[in-house]
């Protein structure tokens, strides 16, 4: 039996939309895409896992040129089963964020835009700040990075901080007693399929670094490895409880 991927694609779309509003955060991120970049825009998605963000941005921008970035197999594998290269139109890289020579793989440089969703928050400060130099880089002048993901409040505002937090568990706590399905029943359910246990092995074996000590990096944090990175503007455009789109433009 092969893998039905679009099937996965759809549920893995369904779980992840319980945690945050995924569609009016892919919008906004599109919207000040469009008002900042030109049509034919090259961009790069970083963490691109099945390609959510990729395919919406293809859809939005029927001239723009994507390449996607991943170290996932499983999610690789069902993006690339899915989306293809979209007319060639997209590319998909595999590689690791934590070892810059990926970017020497990019098919165009420099790029109009290096976007992102909920996969930053993997890297540890050290890494996200070397991304975060690397995007700089190969952005052309008037570039733009948007960076969607729950972004953890400084420490002086810890009340803060888990109070949104309580709030976005709650609306996730609702949404799983209406009977959706969560992170940990998606992957167990794909588990059970014999055809993808050698994909999820491997990922198991190359996310074996990740552990319950990498702890997110604050907003302030962001902010400062962005601005050291070189941008000139960096800001909040879109936030919903601890949910953002952090932009940072390169003039």
């Amino acid at each position: 039996m092969s893998i039905d991927w679009h099937h996965w694609q759809e549920r893995w779309d369904a779980q992840q939309a319980i945690y945050v509003d995924r569609e009016r955060r892919f919008a906004a991120l599109l919207d000040v895409l469009g008002a900042l970049a030109p049509a034919e825009l090259v961009v790069v998605d970083l963490g691109a896992g099945p390609g959510s963000l990729t395919q919406r941005l293809l859809d939005r921008f029927p001239r723009a040129q994507v390449t996607a970035v991943d170290l996932d197999p499983v999610l690789l594998e069902m993006g690339r089963a899915t989306l293809g290269d979209a007319g060639g139109r997209l590319t998909w890289i595999e590689a690791d964020l934590r070892e810059p020579p990926w970017v020497d793989r990019l098919p165009q440089r420099p790029v109009h835009a290096v976007v992102s969703s909920t996969a930053l928050h993997w890297l540890p400060l050290a890494d996200l700040a070397a991304t975060y130099r690397t995007a700089y880089q190969i952005l052309a002048p008037g570039g733009v990075l948007l960076n969607a993901d729950r972004f953890r409040f400084a420490r002086q505002r810890g009340t803060i901080w888990r109070t949104l937090r309580q709030l976005a568990d709650a609306r996730r706590e609702r949404e799983l007693a209406r009977g959706a399905e969560g992170w940990d029943a998606w992957w167990s359910a794909l588990g059970a399929i014999e055809e993808a246990q050698p994909l999820i092995a491997e990922r198991t074996r190359r996310f074996a670094w990740f552990g319950a000590g990498v702890e997110a990096p604050s907003m302030d944090m962001h902010e400062a490895a962005l601005m050291d990175a070189g941008f000139d503007e960096v800001d909040i455009v879109w936030q919903d409880l601890d949910a953002r789109i952090v932009a940072a433009l390169k003039r």
